[in-house]
C-alpha cells in the first residue's frame, strides 16, 4: 500500500552537478538525457543539485556494451557520497554479468543488505526503466514496472531517513574483494558508454542544502 504521506508525482531533472571528470559526462536538458563514459580518463559521476526527502526516482538506462568486466554502473540515492554515516539506496550493475543487478541500502553508514536480481535480459541491449520508490515506511525497487524488491521499516532496524541526492556513476570497481564483485577489469571494448534518459525526480520534496553538509 502506498504511503499516504508521500505524493509520488515526478518531474524531469533539470540541472545536475558533475563530481569528477566533467568531460566524460554530457547532459542535455532538452531531451532529458545524460551520457557517462569510461575510458582512459576514468569514469564520471553526476548528481542532482538538491537533496530530496522521500518520493519516486526513475530513469530509463541502457548499460554499456561489450566486455564490461570490472566496471560498476549504477543509479542510487545518497545523503552524501563519501560520508561514512551516509544513508543510501542503490541499483548497481556489476560488469562481470549484465543479466543481473544488485540492490542495497544503507542507514547511517551501515549497509550489507545486498540482494542480486536476475533481470531476464542483457541490460546493455536496450533501455529499461529502473525506479526507486522511497517512503517513510518502505522502499521499493522496480524494473520495467515490476517490483523487484520491497523492504519495510521495522523497529530496531536501520532505515534511510536523511534527505538524499540522486546519483549515477561509472567506475572501475575491480579492486574490491579481489575482483570477485565486478570481475577483473579488461578494458578491451573501451570506451564504455552508459546512457540515461527520461530521468525523473520527486515534485515538492527538494531540500535546499550545501553538498558538504
Amino acid at each position: 500500500m502506498a504511503d499516504p504521506a508521500i505524493h509520488h508525482e515526478t518531474q524531469p531533472i533539470n540541472q545536475i552537478a558533475i563530481d569528477y571528470t566533467p568531460e566524460a559526462c554530457t547532459h542535455c536538458p532538452e531531451s532529458n538525457s545524460i551520457t557517462l563514459t569510461y575510458d582512459h580518463r576514468g569514469g564520471a559521476r553526476w548528481r542532482s543539485t538538491t537533496r530530496f526527502h522521500y518520493g519516486t526516482f526513475s530513469s530509463l538506462i541502457q548499460c554499456p556494451k561489450g566486455n564490461t568486466s570490472g566496471l560498476n554502473f549504477n543509479i542510487y540515492l545518497s545523503s552524501l557520497e563519501g560520508d561514512k554515516s551516509q544513508d543510501e539506496i542503490d541499483f548497481e550493475f556489476l560488469g562481470k554479468d549484465k543479466t543481473i543487478v544488485q540492490t542495497n541500502y544503507y542507514a547511517s553508514g551501515t549497509g550489507n543488505r545486498e540482494e542480486i536480481h536476475d533481470l531476464g535480459f542483457d541490460c546493455s541491449d536496450a533501455f529499461h526503466e529502473y525506479v526507486i520508490k522511497w517512503c517513510p515506511s518502505f522502499i521499493e525497487w522496480l524494473i520495467d514496472g515490476k517490483v523487484a524488491r520491497k523492504v519495510e521499516k521495522r523497529g530496531g532496524e536501520g532505515f534511510p531517513e536523511k534527505p538524499m541526492f540522486l546519483y549515477a556513476s561509472i567506475w572501475d570497481a575491480s579492486y574490491i574483494c579481489d575482483a570477485t564483485w565486478t570481475g577483473p577489469y579488461m578494458g578491451c571494448d573501451a570506451p564504455y558508454v552508459c546512457l540515461y534518459k527520461d530521468i525523473c525526480v520527486p515534485v515538492g520534496t527538494a531540500v535546499e542544502c550545501s553538498c558538504d553538509s
